[in-house]
């Protein structure tokens, strides 16, 4: 069983930085693709972006290219730096770890608690 423990949320004005943090609770995280989604108050759960077990591979939702880098070190955490936000991106995030992993939410087996993010214009 992964569990997932994220950080680093909080508050923000538009055009700031927040960089989150996503740890596994086992060595086999390493295997797995991880990814983040978020979730808007009244709207449904979106991909944000992942990284492939490697680290060879990233996705991005095309609302965060070019502003969110997705990463991943040697240990157990992966990370979201997330540079000139917008007040679009308040939500809660959500890491997320599977052994593939992919764009929906159905495909991603483990969830983290989720980290409020708020940024204001």
């Amino acid at each position: 069983q992964v569990q997932l423990v994220e950080s680093g949320g909080g508050s923000v004005q538009a055009g700031g930085s927040l960089r989150l943090s996503c740890a596994a609770s086992v060595r086999t995280f390493r295997n797995y693709a991880m990814g983040w989604f978020r979730q808007a108050p009244g709207k449904e759960r979106e991909f944000v972006a992942s990284i492939s077990w490697s680290g060879n591979s990233k996705d991005y939702a095309d609302s965060v290219k070019g502003r969110f880098t997705i990463s991943r070190d040697n240990t157990n955490s992966a990370y979201l730096q997330m540079n000139s936000l917008k007040p679009e991106d308040t939500a809660v995030y959500y890491c997320v770890s599977d052994f593939k992993g992919g764009a929906y939410a159905r495909s991603w087996a483990y969830w983290g608690q989720g980290t409020q993010v708020t940024v204001s214009s």
